[in-house]
């Protein structure tokens, strides 16, 4: 099981219609506006990561803070895509035939449908017996 990623919370302020093109993305994408956000920074910093960046830097140095902000001795993040074990499962679902990736995909949709919620147990009391006939009377119209 992966380890979970450590979040912080931000708060940030950005024009009005780079906000709305954040969200519209997201939605096309369905994906959480935060995702998007952070995903636009691990690219620039990719980018600015890139040789041709770097070389770019050094001649130019227009921000050199960002410049040593991205260079500095942090292991770098893996490229984003797909990982190792995805990369083996797609692998070997491609290896399967047609028909046995439809069976594979169907049954995983029946892993994943939801469940009916447990009947949770109580105890019922009437006072007499034709109360108890109206209320199992009621319940069964209901169905």
């Amino acid at each position: 099981m992966m380890k979970p990623r450590p979040f912080a919370r931000i708060a940030i302020t950005i024009p009005e219609q780079d906000l709305a093109a954040a969200d519209r993305l997201a939605r096309a994408l369905d994906r959480s506006r935060s995702w998007i956000v952070a995903e636009a920074v691990r690219r620039y910093v990719e980018a600015l990561e890139a040789p041709a960046a770097r070389a770019l830097l050094e001649v130019n140095p227009v921000q050199p803070s960002v410049h040593a902000v991205v260079n500095r001795d942090v292991p770098p993040r893996s490229r984003p895509g797909l990982g190792p074990s995805r990369l083996a499962q797609l692998s070997r679902d491609l290896a399967l035939t047609p028909e046995a990736r439809v069976r594979a995909a169907e049954e995983t949709l029946r892993l994943t449908e939801p469940r009916d919620q447990p009947r949770q147990h109580r105890l019922l009391a009437f006072d007499r017996y034709d109360d108890f006939l109206d209320w199992k009377f009621s319940r069964n119209l209901g169905r």
